[in-house]
């Protein structure tokens, strides 16, 4: 997370990230046009991935966690015919195939990688092993051995197949730690196959989608005027499957001073606490007690 001088901004910018960046480059970018204090991201695109890239400003830091935890939907293309060492384009080839599985066979196989099922994160990814990255550990060489993780495939479906069997189109939605290119890895190897990733665009996470994004180079434009914060989404927007608890002004003080108080209409469990409107903390009821978790301070 970036904490820099700056202006005091909060909100989301639900960016469609470009090829060829990182996300620690976007968020970078971000931060200096819209000169924001403190900047952070949920949830990494690679950089030959492009779309969806939430980016928190500000008190929205606050509510990072909860966006990574969210679902995530994704179209990409698995190539036929070629391993390679990142499953992805970027990597060199170690080892081709002439098989080119034919639309039927691809359906049948994807039947297994629906659920909870066991992943082995690819040997260039971020997973750390004694401290060290995965990916660094590949770059030099180095033996990498990764153990497998549950996650879960909600939706999974192909979507286009090239009339000469070389690439496939696909869908997905799945939940945290989930990656697409092991998918691509593991689904070529059950079809007796060699493939990778040729392309992979993030369509969702949590509430951004794809479609409310903003290109980095609108938001360039945007920035030399006062409408680049109108692309601003609020930092309640991470928080929208959390119901709310409304608070008068005197009980938002006791919260954002740390304090905890009684509440008739709370439920148990998480809210969001808000005050004519405005978003001011949250907060775990038990038996009628409010007690702040996390407190925001918005103008």
């Amino acid at each position: 997370m970036s904490r820099r001088k700056g202006r005091k901004v909060s909100g989301w910018i639900n960016l469609d990230k470009p090829a060829g960046m990182t996300s620690a480059q976007a968020v970078g970018r971000v931060r200096h046009l819209l000169q924001a204090a403190k900047a952070g991201h949920a949830g990494t695109l690679d950089p030959l991935a492009t779309g969806v890239l939430p980016i928190a400003l500000g008190e929205a830091t606050k509510t990072i966690p909860y966006i990574v935890d969210a679902a995530k939907g994704y179209d990409f293309t698995v190539r036929w015919g070629e391993t390679r060492d990142t499953d992805d384009s970027e990597g060199a080839v170690t080892a081709t195939s002439e098989k080119r599985p034919d639309a039927g066979e691809i359906d049948a196989a994807l039947v297994d990688f629906i659920g909870i099922i066991d992943q082995v994160p690819p040997r260039y990814s971020a997973v750390k092993i004694d401290g060290q990255r995965a990916y660094a550990l590949a770059r030099a060489g180095a033996a990498v051995t990764l153990a497998p993780r549950e996650v879960e495939i909600i939706e999974l479906a192909r979507i286009g197949h090239a009339p000469d069997g070389a690439e496939t189109r696909f869908r997905m939605v799945c939940g945290k730690g989930t990656y697409v290119r092991a998918l691509a890895r593991d689904l070529a190897e059950k079809l007796g196959a060699c493939g990778h990733i040729a392309g992979l665009v993030r369509t969702r996470v949590g509430p951004f989608e794809i479609g409310d994004s903003i290109s980095l180079e609108k938001l360039e434009r945007l920035s030399h005027s006062a409408a680049a914060e109108r692309a601003l989404e609020p930092v309640a927007t991470a928080l929208d499957d959390i119901p709310a608890l409304a608070v008068t002004e005197s009980e938002a003080h006791r919260l954002r001073c740390g304090q905890s108080l009684r509440h008739p209409a709370a439920q148990e469990g998480t809210a969001k606490a808000t005050a004519k409107g405005r978003l001011v903390a949250l907060v775990n009821a038990h038996e009628g007690v409010v007690h702040p978790l996390r407190v925001f301070s918005l103008d």
